[in-house]
């Protein structure tokens, strides 16, 4: 009797929607469809919801404004379904009537990403993720800036779960970092007239600071996967820079030391040096001495003693590796790999030539070890060096043709011809100063 009440109503509410469809109502079309789902939500006949927002959707001549209605309201009836089984099946129905429709893309954004969550959920991480890549939400004029990040910062982190890295460093191409740094209050308020209408975001998208932070952490998950320290300690660097983590003791000390180990573990090169130099200038750093005197050894040109060094931070650095994501078992390798470029760089400041055996004494470690170490920044050409083998002499001056011979003489001439001048000048000075005095 109830199924029978049911369908006598539907099949009058549904000639109600002909009638108002076929005359061009938008508004009492778009009641009557929602009048219609709303039956069926409250006699709980799910099947039937399926159906009718099928049948709705493909008559013939359906308004855009009911559809666009009768998927919205259909959405608000996932979170109150009895099972995960009729949920997924409402949100399939959904998908369908709005793909390929761009007036309810926004709506399929959504749908997608919750029918995502629940393939999650049931350890299908691959399907969640393949669900996903197929929105691409960047071409969503009517989507909320916050809400499109926080998509496709979904999207990166799904491929980063499946370990598809390739995947998830092309998707995060799509957000440019300066993004986060607009300031919210400057934007325009009113869109202009011609404009399009740009929909609010919903209540659970973070704000943009917070996805700053979930987006930078993203990236450190995806440089680890590399162990391109030098990335990841910008990475850090911009989480440090949010105004909420840098005011906070609690959490602006542990990413210090984050970004204090990258330094020391990233390879020395022009942009390594100035990150080292400008984090050595910050305040906070003083909460960390010992951070604080471990970089400073890293721009003193001094040679470091690997075990004296190991000895005093090992605990701290098994730790970071212990509760940190983005240090690796290999982590620890390079680090002595970083001290050993280090004391070489430092040996080649102070030494035009050196033999072998000193430069393996100075280094700690074998001649066989020493050579392999040079040869290799020879290569990566982080430094100009000759080894003469049967002699047993390394040689860090580079070599010159006779053109720069030639020049290095001018120079050198030059240079002395000033000193004499300005010798002479003093000289001159002082014989008029004192004649002047025995005249008086």
């Amino acid at each position: 009797m109830a199924s029978e009440n049911l369908d006598a109503k539907i099949e009058q509410l549904l000639n109600v929607e002909k009638q108002m469809r076929l005359a061009g109502e938008i508004s009492g079309t778009r009641k009557a469809a929602i009048d219609i789902l709303q039956l069926c939500f409250e006699a709980k006949a799910w099947k039937t919801l399926n159906d009718q927002i099928v049948v709705l959707s493909k008559r013939r001549g359906q308004l855009k404004q009911a559809v666009v209605a009768m998927v919205q309201q259909a959405m608000e009836y996932i979170d109150k379904t009895p099972d995960i089984e009729t949920r997924v099946e409402l949100i399939k129905t959904l998908n369908s009537v709005s793909a390929g429709k761009i007036y309810v893309e926004i709506e399929r954004a959504r749908l997608v990403k919750k029918l995502a969550k629940i393939k999650e959920e049931q350890g299908l991480i691959a399907e969640a993720a393949d669900l996903m890549q197929e929105i691409a939400v960047e071409t969503f004029g009517a989507m909320a800036k916050t809400e499109k990040i926080a998509f496709i910062l979904e999207q990166v982190r799904l491929c980063l779960d499946r370990q598809d890295y390739v995947r998830a460093q092309i998707l995060s191409r799509k957000i440019s970092p300066r993004v986060f740094d607009i300031d919210a209050s400057k934007e325009k308020k009113k869109p202009k007239e011609g404009d399009n209408m740009v929909e609010e975001a919903p209540a659970d998208i973070p704000s943009l600071l917070e996805l700053k932070r979930i987006y930078y952490e993203l990236m450190i998950r995806y440089y680890s996967h590399n162990n391109d320290y030098l990335e990841i300690c910008r990475c850090y660097k911009a989480i440090y820079e949010i105004p909420s983590v840098k005011e906070n003791p609690a959490e602006f000390i542990p990413i210090l030391r984050k970004i204090s180990w990258c330094l020391v573990l990233a390879p020395h090169d022009p942009l390594q040096s100035s990150l080292l130099n400008s984090t050595l200038e910050d305040k906070n750093l003083f909460e960390i001495p010992n951070f604080k005197l471990l970089l400073k050894q890293l721009v003193t040109m001094e040679v470091i003693q690997w075990t004296a060094l190991w000895e005093t931070y090992n605990v701290e650095f098994l730790n970071e590796i212990v509760s940190g994501k983005f240090l690796s078992e290999k982590a620890a390798e390079d680090l002595k790999q970083r001290i050993i470029e280090h004391n070489i760089l430092v040996v080649s400041k102070y030494y035009a030539r050196i033999t072998l055996k000193r430069l393996a004494q100075l280094l700690c470690l074998s001649q066989e070890e020493a050579e392999k170490h040079l040869s290799d920044m020879v290569v990566t050409k982080a430094l100009v060096a000759k080894i003469d083998r049967p002699m047993g002499i390394v040689w860090f001056q580079t070599s010159k043709d006779s053109n720069d011979i030639l020049n290095s003489w001018a120079s050198n001439l030059e240079k002395l011809l000033d000193l004499v001048e300005k010798s002479c000048h003093q000289i001159h000075k002082e014989t008029m100063v004192h004649k002047a005095a025995l005249k008086v």
